[in-house]
């Protein structure tokens, strides 16, 4: 019974909280087009600092000589589900609320700042780079910040109501359950995204940089 009653509270939360889920994507697409934004307000010197850098780094994935694929998913894997557990934590504290909302923010704008500083300096194999490097990862990455971003919002808001109103339409009990399981499935697509960044990542790179340098 209680499987049968779970995909029910899931599909109850996201039409009740639907406005959240709206808010919290817009929030992050606002974050990529200022980070996108901020690449322009760069003086010279900063964008050929980042540049240097951004060219060693590339040629040190050319020549295999980053780190392996087993470090690289295990940066990757506790990078994220440290800021994703900041978020749910942040959830449940009423006054992180707005917290969430910066973090999500933040991490819109690094993407765009990424992509918009490789398309500004390199043009189309700029994108071309952005889009083996950044996006296979993301594909995974986004959806994990927004789901539990908007969960964590929406569990906050819940716990507003339940101490200042007194008026919850479930137990906070069932909602924390299902906050804490949308974490651990969230932490799932982090593993996803983290072996994309170790495994695949990689070596899209290296055959865009071998066609590039054609």
């Amino acid at each position: 019974m209680r499987k049968k009653q779970l995909p029910l509270s899931y599909a109850r939360h996201f039409q009740e909280n639907s406005s959240i889920y709206l808010f919290v994507t817009v929030l992050f697409l606002m974050g990529i087009i200022f980070g996108a934004i901020v690449v322009n307000s760069l003086t010279l010197d900063q964008k050929e600092d980042l540049y240097f850098y951004l060219n060693r780094f590339f040629g040190q994935v050319k020549s295999g000589e980053v780190a392996s694929s087993v470090e690289m998913f295990q940066q990757s894997f506790f990078h994220n589900v440290k800021y994703l557990g900041l978020i749910w934590i942040l959830g449940i504290a009423i006054i992180g609320l707005p917290v969430v909302l910066i973090l999500l923010f933040l991490k819109g704008m690094v993407i765009g700042f990424t992509v918009g500083f490789l398309v500004n300096q390199m043009g189309l194999s700029g994108f071309a780079l952005s889009f083996v490097s950044v996006m296979p990862q993301n594909i995974f990455l986004i959806p994990a910040f927004l789901i539990l971003s908007a969960a964590s919002v929406a569990f906050s808001l819940k716990l507003v109501r339940q101490q200042f109103f007194k008026k919850a339409a479930e137990p906070i009990s069932a909602s924390f359950l299902r906050y804490s399981s949308t974490m651990i499935a969230m932490i799932c697509l982090v593993a996803c995204a983290a072996t994309v960044e170790a495994y695949v990542s990689p070596t899209l790179m290296k055959s865009v940089m071998a066609l590039l340098n054609k």
